[in-house]
Order: C-alpha cells, then structure tokens, then sequence
C-alpha cells in the first residue's frame, strides 16, 4: 500500500475523503490499522468551531485501538501483528517537559496531542505512531477493541479530571457536564475515595450510566442555577472539588460559588468560543480565598493505557456502559462523526468496528 484513505478536516467546517501517501516508519515507530475507533466532540471543536485553527487535509481522529502492521527496526516490545490500544496523546518522551513530569505538554503546549492537531489522525486506513514503546500498549486478550478504545481519552481524560481535584477518602465532589468525559470522572471520583458525588445533567442516558458510576446525586441545571441547588444540598458547606467537564464559561462563576476554602476546581473541558473566562471575584476572595484551579491535557503513553486496562480487567469500571452506537465497517467513520456533531438525545459514545 503506497497511498491510503483517511476522512478528513478539508478545511474550516468542511470535512471529507481524502487519499494520501502511506506514512513512512521510523526507527523507533509503528504503523497501526485500525480495528475500532470512536470520535470525540474534540474533533466537532477543531471542524466546526475552529478551536486550534484551520486545518487542510488534516486526517481527523485520536482514539484508536488497531493492530501492529509495520515497526521499526529499533521497536523491542511490539511486533507485527500485535494488537494495540493507542493513547489519544502519544508525547516525545525525551523532551524536558515529559522528564519535568508534564508529558502532555511535550515540545509546547498540547504537544503530545499530536493525531488530528499537527499530524494526521487516526481515522486512516493506517497511521502512524512515535515511539511505539512507549506509546502503545498490548490490547489484553479479555478485553475487547470496542472497550478498550474508551480508555484512549475518554477514561484517561475524565479520570485525569479527578486526579488533579485531589479527592481524598469521604470528599464531596461535584461533577458538572456528564458526558462521556464527565462520566469517566464520575468513575475515576468514585474509585479515588469520594464519598457523596453530585452529577449535573439531564439526558436520562447519562444520567442512568452516571448513577452506575458512582453518582449518589444528579442535579438538574434546568431546575435553577446549580451552585444554589448544591449549596442547598450540602447546608451552604459546599463541595471538596468540583470536576468541569462540559457547559460553557458562565459555568466557571457557579463552580467558584459552589467550592469549598481549600477545594480544586478541576477543569477538563475544552473551552472554545470565548476568550476570556469569568471568574467571580468576591467568590473567589479577590483572589485569595484558597480554591485552586487545576487543568490539563489528557494524559497518554504505554503505562497510562496500561493501568487503566487493569482497571477493566479487575471489574472497576465497565467503558461499555458508555457505547450507545456501533457501526462496522471502515467507511462508517464519516456516520460517527456526524452523529456526535448532531448529538442525538440517545448518544454517549459511538464506536467504529473497522474489521
């Protein structure tokens, strides 16, 4: 195979097929077909709300499980044929960021985000992936592709969201935006130790998989401002941190409202269509009223996608739950994508079966 299909960002809010020259191997890389696939509403902000910028022929897609069908010379762990979950965020380990600790941020800021940002995605029928050693993982052989391709930034993502809010055993947490990523932290609060967890939304969906989750309270933002319903909930106490994974920037004034002195406001939504974000400064104690703000970029790489495998294996969290739309074939990348644009009442997740 010289040349290969991919669907693709032709450019601002226009998408499509293209052909495009098979991508060469490095030493220390791999070239993966794709077994199964899902989009993200990251891919929705980059198309149709120009979030990173114009993009030409940039192939879409960054979550991916598929299986090895070239590696480098230098490649000790992988071989052909092997199957593979592949992280959202594949950084270059040697960079002075990673070794900081901050491998995301790789090169510059969101430089480990590479598929579908500055290199093609994985919605080809092959792709490329930099240090294959330290950047894939073995699919274990109980876990299926469909799964699994939930822990490549879904689970990585809305766990990393409960991470940075610090969770100690007991804590109150507040989940606003119940997505899929919302719902993952939801999980991922859950596992951490939390004790009450306050989930914010209304699609009956999500509500139900956020209750599975670990949600022991859903709060409807329809029924009035959610800072006041959970300040009510919890006696005017607050929450120990508070997740922000979906609405839009007056979300930020309501999370300062309904914090705790001492709370994280842990954000892992990606905010486009606004360059300022609001912040209430008499809430926020001009400045000084210790309720941190944590943020980052879904964290990737082999160890990451690892663990979070085991947590499957060992019954902690079930991504299937999430799953309410498969497709087979290839050639139904384009129906997926269109479907979480459209964001139909029923939808989480969909996943592409390609083989």
């Amino acid at each position: 195979m010289s040349k290969f299909t991919g669907f693709a960002m032709k450019k601002l809010n226009e998408v499509g097929w293209v052909e495009k020259e098979k991508p060469e191997c490095g030493r220390r890389d791999a070239i993966i077909k794709p077994l199964a696939l899902s989009p993200c509403t990251s891919d929705i902000h980059t198309v149709w709300e120009g979030a990173i910028g114009d993009r030409k022929d940039m192939i879409l897609g960054h979550e991916a499980v598929g299986i090895i069908e070239e590696v480098g010379p230098d490649v000790k762990d992988f071989k052909v044929g092997d199957e593979v979950i592949v992280p959202a965020i594949t950084p270059d380990w040697e960079d002075e960021a990673a070794q900081r600790g901050f491998p995301s941020q790789t090169t510059g800021a969101l430089g480990g985000w590479k598929f579908s940002n500055f290199k093609d995605g994985v919605f080809g029928e092959v792709f490329h992936v930099n240090l294959a050693d330290a950047n894939l993982a073995k699919l274990p052989e109980n876990v299926k592709p469909e799964t699994a391709v939930m822990l490549s930034d879904m689970f990585s993502t809305g766990m990393m969201g409960s991470e940075n809010a610090k969770i100690k055993l007991g804590s109150t947490v507040a989940v606003i935006g119940i997505g899929p990523v919302g719902l993952c932290s939801v999980a991922g609060a859950r596992n951490l130790g939390a004790g009450r967890i306050f989930a914010v939304g209304t699609r009956p969906n999500c509500v139900k998989v956020a209750k599975e989750y670990g949600a022991t309270d859903i709060v409807n933002y329809k029924e009035g401002p959610i800072d006041e319903q959970i300040m009510e909930a919890t006696d005017n106490e607050g929450v120990d941190a508070v997740i922000i994974a979906g609405g839009n920037m007056e979300t930020w004034k309501q999370a300062v409202k309904m914090a705790k002195a001492g709370s994280v406001i842990s954000n892992v939504n990606y905010l486009s269509g606004a360059d300022i974000v609001p912040l209430p400064r008499e809430a926020w104690g001009c400045g000084m009223a210790n309720i941190d703000i944590a943020t980052g970029l879904c964290p990737g790489g082999r160890v990451r996608m690892e663990r979070l495998a085991s947590l499957i294996e060992y019954g902690r969290i079930n991504p299937d739950s999430l799953i309410t739309h498969k497709f087979k074939g290839f050639d139904k990348v384009e129906d997926a994508l269109m479907l979480m644009k459209d964001k139909p009442k029923d939808l989480i997740k969909p996943v592409v079966l390609c083989d």
